[in-house]
């Protein structure tokens, strides 16, 4: 019975061998069955600009305001708002009979003086020759002098009130200081206006180049400073380039402009610094008190550039995931700087050419894990990087 049993007993568990091993195989199938494909993008530097916004405020290169320096009522107005002017074109009229009377009477005042200064003259001559003839002491003609001097000082000052009667009455009209655009106008013939008004009559704003203001935080002042080349301020200045304006309604100005000055001083309120800009406006298109957004570009060459979905953050620090040579993933924590248009980082720092990154499904990932790699083209990622 037992050499009968033998036979059967190593037949079953050769059967039994032979299940177990098709479970574990089926099973391990099944393990591999369930690792997922993912996209994985093989690093390589690339070239990049990024573009970083500043919205600005506008003013022309001049900004003028016009104000009376003499008392009256508006008597004429020879401009509308928004009208483009030249210099020295004549914009208002101020009415004031008292400048005009006082015009008159110093006209008068120089003929009366005019005359004394003659008449002391004559007194001199008729003096000095009977002090020769010892007819008459030197008193009198010293005194005859004295009086032809008074005389003529009387003269320069009634020369002196018509040359200032003359110029109010000139500032009866008002002048353009510049070239530029009129801006509003508050007042309206028959206002009475004076230097001291709170309103000015208007402003002449030059726009034919406009200056565009904005700030620099402090962090982006230390960036400015250190980034740029050149030892003094003005030279890393030149040596940032063109930059743009976009309008209001989003285009981008057809001129390029420049950065003309920084400010050495950071204001204390606002923890920024200002920045001044400027742009040729031949057209007029731009006018003083818009607004507008400086656009600043900056050149990254042979930098390593990744998708931002191909990214995820945890506690404001940022990482991508690494498949190794066996498809093992790891995680790095990577230092970015983001592209214009939102779609790329440039890595500064966690990651090298060569590396291969995953580049979907990022947030579903764990250290460790394993994958099935599916290479994807550069070119296909790339083709919109600016």
């Amino acid at each position: 019975m037992i050499k009968n049993s033998a036979p059967a007993l190593l037949g079953a568990i050769v059967l039994v061998s032979v299940v177990s091993s098709c479970g574990n195989k089926s099973k391990n199938n099944g393990q591999e069955d369930q690792t997922k494909v993912y996209q994985v993008l093989t690093l390589e530097p690339q070239n990049i600009t990024i573009n970083t916004d500043y919205p600005a405020t506008i003013e022309g290169r001049q900004n003028v305001e016009i104000r009376p320096k003499v008392d009256g009522y508006i008597e004429a107005i020879y401009v509308d708002e928004g009208a483009t002017v030249k210099k020295g074109q004549l914009l208002f009229r101020i009415s004031n009979p008292e400048y005009t009377e006082a015009v008159r009477n110093a006209e008068a005042a120089i003929g009366s003086a005019d005359a004394a200064v003659a008449t002391a003259q004559l007194e001199v001559e008729k003096v000095k020759p009977l002090v020769e003839k010892e007819i008459v002491s030197q008193y009198q003609l010293k005194s005859a002098k004295l009086d032809l001097k008074s005389k003529k000082a009387a003269f320069v000052q009634a020369k002196a009130n018509l040359a200032n009667a003359r110029a109010n009455l000139n500032y009866c009209k008002i002048l353009s200081p510049a070239n530029g655009s009129i801006g509003l106008i508050p007042y309206k013939i028959g206002a009475l206006v004076s230097s001291t008004s709170t309103e000015p009559l208007t402003t002449v704003s030059d726009i034919s180049s406009i200056y565009a203001y904005f700030s620099f935080t402090e962090k982006q002042m230390l960036d400015f400073s250190r980034n740029l080349t050149g030892k003094t301020l003005n030279e890393k200045i030149k040596s940032l380039g063109a930059i743009s304006l976009l309008l209001s309604d989003g285009s981008v100005y057809e001129k390029k402009g420049k950065i003309e000055m920084v400010s050495g001083q950071i204001d204390t309120n606002t923890g920024s610094s200002t920045v001044r800009a400027s742009f040729s406006n031949p057209s007029g298109l731009i006018r003083s008190g818009g607004s507008a957004t400086v656009r600043i570009p900056k050149q990254y060459q042979s930098v390593i550039v990744i998708p931002q979905s191909a990214t995820t953050e945890l506690q404001n620090v940022r990482f991508a995931y690494v498949a190794g040579s066996d498809n093992k993933i790891k995680s790095a924590v990577i230092k970015t700087v983001a592209s214009s248009d939102g779609q790329f980082y440039v890595v500064t720092e966690g990651l090298k050419a060569g590396d291969r990154i995953i580049l979907d499904g990022v947030s579903l990932l764990k250290e460790g894990q394993f994958i099935k790699a599916k290479a994807v083209n550069n070119a296909s990622i790339y083709k919109t990087i600016n």
